[in-house]
């Protein structure tokens, strides 16, 4: 079954209506509009996918089409950048790949025929006089002095406008609407302006250049597009789109909103994203740390681990933030069954086994993948002298650490069980050695005499490794929504990016292609980099660590929802009816949370649906009748607040609601009880 096939959301009720009524001849043409003025990110392959995949599932049209109408911005860079994204995420727009100046002509002479029925202006108004003219939205615009010139008079200058005889700014085409409008986007906006700039793909053949709301409806007519399918933000231009394509008897394509995506610990705004490119705090577009995706794509995301991450957000008419968690648990979900495993030793220390033979290799089995055997296996040298992970050995260890220390047992994976006998350090007191002896009757990890051990490491012979280089990324931003904060660029997480030059590998890894993804066991999901490795030299970008956040959280909520309910206890009479002792609030478990996720819940009016985090394994999922107060419920997200936690869990139809965060109401306010400190996720309060 395809990935259009398993959509079902409130755009694919619309247009099974529309079928049923035999509308648009009963065709569904459908396309993905983006502008040339930087790299697409995530939330574009949100719209792509959805796009591609309604054309797909009602075997209909798919275009895509570049909204290329300011040519001060835009660059062929961009243009060829968005095509191979639009390609790699295997969406097919055939021989229908077009362009918004493919369509200058027409929409000129469109703009004529406005002017011609009256509804159309030449303003001389200055930009700021235009926005002080245009009012507020408590108060009415007002007319400019401009708004009369006869039809005669505007196309005379509006065809001297398309010749380049007046300066950049000196004249605009306005649209002749109504000033008083309640929707400023109704107020005469703009339609063209004077813009001497050369244009990547029309030259200098046109110094007027239509806005882009003039533009975006008659392209989409132009196409014969159905459902012009577009995020919340044009709802309140849809009334300008359709005033347009009404005045020319236009074809009209039908605008469906949909709820943009907003995803934790990184930015989606193009101008923000650009500011970090421009200002090097990322080294490129490609960077894998940016939600762009040409950096997903070099960090080691998938197109099917993208299309996943759509389908299991869903398509809705409210906006809300999406945890990072879940993106990587798609792509986490893919490559543990399809990655290969191999043994990499980031941060090396040497281990000399004292009783085996210094001139011998023994080559050992050891499994590719034990998620699909049909992977099979590959060939290990072991010899006297190994390297492990400097993590994994304690001198004095702590409770609950079962890897090397001084006397301990442990098993190397496919391999033997070993034995750490004597530390070696410098004189600075590095530890710079490990003297150890094996077992040889325990190949491949097995005690003849039953014993056991609590831990199996990864290594790689000293004899035969590769030196690479590793990098591991971590996200961006240290805080979950950095929009919320005064300046998105103070919550730059400098942490980041490490990179770790001396990493030993297995041979194989050595010879390994750009661009091919390999489990490094027990260390996470690492990509040969597509950019900077070279033959024999391979360049490692750590994709995503082997810990599942997201999978921990679903499993915690469900282990909840079984839980039995507590038995009844016999209730405390208060002494005085209203009052309560001070061993009823006693009983009351109230702890710091912190959110870490917040949206609006479809079909519930008065609910917000919150994930906090109180100090335990996963956050909780809490619902709150804090709607009224909180139509954007993003800038919750990195509050803090208190939150009830020895309540009865509550199966709502929206799902199990997992505690109570407490709140204010005065007679006309209401807010959740939110506070500064140094407390943490968890604390009691008293």
């Amino acid at each position: 079954m395809s990935t259009a096939e398993r959509q079902n959301h409130f755009i694919n009720d619309i247009i099974d209506e529309d079928l049923r009524k035999g509308k648009n001849e009963s065709r569904v043409h459908t396309r993905f509009p983006p502008e040339p003025n930087g790299y697409l990110h995530i939330g574009h392959a949100k719209s792509i996918l959805l796009n591609s995949g309604l054309a797909e599932q009602y075997k209909g049209s798919f275009n895509l089409r570049f909204d290329d109408t300011n040519p001060l911005k835009e660059e062929d860079e961009y243009v060829d950048s968005i095509i191979e994204d639009v390609r790699w995420l295997g969406a097919d727009w055939e021989d229908r790949l077009f362009f918004a100046s493919d369509y200058f002509l027409q929409m000129f002479e469109c703009a004529l025929d406005l002017i011609k029925k009256g509804l159309a202006y030449v303003d001389d108004l200055t930009a700021d006089e235009i926005r002080q003219y245009r009012g507020t939205l408590t108060e009415p615009g007002k007319d400019s002095p401009y708004r009369s010139r006869s039809v005669e008079e505007n196309t005379d200058l509006f065809l001297r406008m398309r010749k380049g005889k007046f300066a950049n700014g000196s004249k605009v085409l306005r649209a002749k609407i109504d000033m008083t409008h309640p929707n400023l986007n109704m107020r005469d906006p703009v339609m063209y302006r004077v813009l001497h700039a050369n244009h990547h793909r029309t030259g200098d053949a046109w110094c007027i250049y239509p806005m882009y709301d003039w533009a975006h409806g008659l392209e989409d007519s132009i196409e014969k597009i159905t459902h012009s399918i577009c995020t919340l933000e044009f709802e309140a231009h849809r009334p300008l789109y359709d005033w347009f394509l009404n005045s020319l008897d236009m074809y009209h394509p039908q605008q469906i909103e949909f709820a943009r995506l907003n995803l934790s610990f990184t930015v989606m705004s193009k101008r923000k994203l650009l500011q970090l490119v421009q200002e090097g705090h990322v080294q490129g577009w490609d960077d894998p740390r940016m939600p762009t995706i040409s950096g997903l794509r070099r960090r080691g995301f998938t197109p099917a681990s993208i299309r996943s991450f759509t389908e299991k957000i869903g398509v809705a008419k409210r906006d809300s933030m999406v945890d990072m968690a879940l993106l990587e648990h798609c792509i986490r979900d893919e490559l543990n069954k399809t990655a290969p495993r191999y043994m990499a030793v980031l941060n090396p220390v040497k281990v000399i086994i004292e009783n085996f033979p210094e001139d011998k290799t023994e080559w050992l089995d050891a499994v590719n993948n034990p998620e699909n055997p049909e992977a099979g296996k590959r060939r290990l040298p072991f010899t006297r002298e190994l390297y492990i992970e400097r993590e994994d050995f304690m001198e004095e260890p702590v409770k609950k650490f079962y890897r090397l220390s001084p006397g301990r047992e442990v098993r190397l994976r496919y391999a033997y069980f070993l034995t750490c006998k004597e530390v070696v350090k410098d004189a600075s007191g590095e530890i710079m050695e490990l003297i150890c002896t094996y077992d040889p009757a325990t190949k491949s990890g097995n005690s003849p005499d039953g014993r056991k051990v609590k831990a199996t490491l990864h290594w790689v012979s000293a004899q035969h490794s590769k030196t690479v280089e590793a990098r591991l990324y971590d996200r961006l931003f240290s805080v979950e929504n950095p929009v919320a904060e005064e300046n998105f660029l103070d919550v730059l997480n400098r942490d980041s990016l490490k990179v770790i030059s001396n990493v030993q590998v297995e041979p194989a890894l050595g010879e390994i292609n750009a661009g091919e993804t390999v489990q490094f066991e027990r260390m996470g999901y690492f990509i040969a980099d597509t950019v900077e490795s070279r033959s024999g030299i391979p360049v490692f970008n750590r994709t995503v660590t082997l810990k599942d956040a997201w999978a921990r959280l679903l499993k915690h909520t469900q282990n909840t929802s079984k839980q039995k309910p507590a038995k009844k206890k016999k209730e405390v009479v208060p002494e005085e009816k209203g009052m309560i002792t001070i061993d009823d609030f006693s009983k009351i478990d109230l702890r710091v949370g912190r959110v870490v996720e917040a949206g609006l819940v479809e079909g519930a009016d008065r609910l917000i649906r919150l994930m906090v985090d109180i100090g335990e394994d996963a956050p909780r999922q809490i619902f709150a009748g804090i709607r009224s107060a909180y139509q954007n419920p993003a800038i919750l997200v990195g509050k803090d607040v208190l939150v009830v936690a020895n309540l009865k869990p509550r199966k709502m139809k929206f799902g199990l609601s997992q505690g109570m965060v407490l709140a204010g109401s005065g007679e006309d306010r209401l807010a959740v009880a939110s506070f500064l400190s140094e407390l943490q996720p968890g604390d009691i309060v008293r």
